[in-house]
């Protein structure tokens, strides 16, 4: 087969739809698929070149990734890190990725990876003018988030929605990370559904060894996005609350990092910041830490069949986790038995805290959370499901 994925993020960056992709690329090129990936050169979050030429890749070039998929580069927009900076520089890249398309050799299938809204109207168009299948694979539960984000009003909402929702009943399948958004999709009548979570290879992902059994404090750890999502003031709030037995680290970046670090300092709160880091620093990162915390806002509705990408990651390294979740998230949490759920407000994630610190035994949670990732999300297997669904699609076989 030969597939053409259109994605705003991948190799040599760091976000989920890298991750997710560069493993399914993997299994898709070992069984001799042309990969053709149509992505913006790599640059950081903030619209700012941070890698070598050599490294993130020149506008409309060939480079080869690390399985032999071919990936062209489009260029991008210098932006702030703002929401309409993002939206404007997802446009751009979504209308040079259409140009990059129609430079390939025609595809058996066209894969659009969301929730960037402009790229699924650039593999809507390469689909059509291709005239091939067109797949949706939906990392986040739009429109839905952006109704409950507010992100878009009055007229210009519903035409969002309309054309977020006219995208996915046109699509030939759409492909969910979650259970629970599928089947609000098929409740809205859409019929060529499937779901395939995200997951981790656990083959290259380490266990490690049990925290301490003494420390001064708690070292809590979050590790992703710092958006609007993930409401992560209420945790800065609880370590200001918790301080006298608590270090908070915070990695990553995101809209709402300059507005966190700035009540971190009025709170006085014991938070140290830190950038995006890479796979051998973020396992530095787990090693260092008591428990990590996976959060998502608790008045989006949306939010019930959404679950962090970092969850999995989390449990196949053995930490136990801090889970500030509700709907499908929590459910994992607690089959898993890998850590605690708590209620979304500073006083009962610092009483969590507290109990922790009080009780270290609880943070030992074993190998429960990598056998649950072992038995529900080995990539492997994931990426074996999602080979079998291209192939249905690819031969006009309708999916269920």
């Amino acid at each position: 087969m030969r597939v053409q994925l259109l994605t705003h993020s991948y190799t040599p960056e760091h976000s989920p739809p890298q991750r997710r992709w560069t493993q399914f690329n993997r299994y898709f090129r070992s069984l001799d698929w042309e990969i053709l990936v149509i992505t913006p050169v790599a640059h950081a979050p903030n619209g700012r070149r941070t890698l070598p030429k050599s490294e993130a890749g020149r506008a409309f070039r060939w480079d080869v990734g690390m399985f032999g998929e071919r990936i062209l580069r489009v260029p991008y927009l210098w932006h702030r890190t703002t929401r309409l900076g993002r939206l404007m520089d997802h446009c751009f890249s979504a209308a040079a990725s259409v140009a990059a398309g129609m430079l390939t050799r025609r595809p058996d299938a066209v894969i659009v990876t969301v929730p960037s809204l402009p790229i699924l109207g650039a593999g809507y168009l390469l689909s059509r003018i291709r005239r091939v299948p067109f797949v949706v694979d939906m990392r986040d539960a739009w429109p839905d988030i952006a109704r409950d984000a507010r992100i878009v009003r009055g007229s210009a909402k519903s035409l969002t929605e309309r054309a977020v929702v006219t995208f996915q009943e046109r699509a030939d399948l759409v492909v969910t990370v979650t259970y629970g958004f599928a089947s609000t999709l098929r409740e809205r009548g859409l019929k060529n559904v499937a779901t395939v979570v995200n997951g981790v290879d656990i083959s290259v992902r380490e266990l490690l060894p049990p925290p301490p059994e003494k420390r001064e404090r708690l070292e809590v750890l979050y590790l992703g996005n710092h958006g609007e999502s993930q409401r992560l003031d209420l945790v800065i709030r609880a370590a200001a609350l918790a301080r006298d037995y608590v270090h908070l680290t915070m990695v990553g970046h995101g809209v709402q990092r300059r507005q966190l670090m700035t009540l971190a300092r009025e709170l006085n709160a014991p938070v140290s910041f830190h950038g995006p880091a890479r796979r051998r620093e973020v396992m530095e990162y787990y090693r260092a830490a008591d428990t990590c915390v996976v959060s998502l806002r608790d008045d989006w509705k949306s939010f019930e069949t959404t679950i962090p990408s970092k969850t999995y990651e989390v449990l196949a390294v053995g930490r136990h986790v801090t889970a500030v979740v509700r709907g499908e998230a929590r459910s994992i949490i607690e089959e898993s038995g890998a850590g605690d759920v708590v209620e979304s407000s500073p006083e009962s994630i610092a009483q969590l805290w507290k109990e922790l610190h009080g009780d270290r035994s609880r943070l030992l949670t074993g190998t429960s959370g990598r056998d649950w990732v072992q038995d529900n999300a080995d990539v492997d297997s994931l990426a074996v499901a999602y080979a079998d669904l291209l192939r249905s699609v690819a031969g006009g076989r309708p999916q269920a």
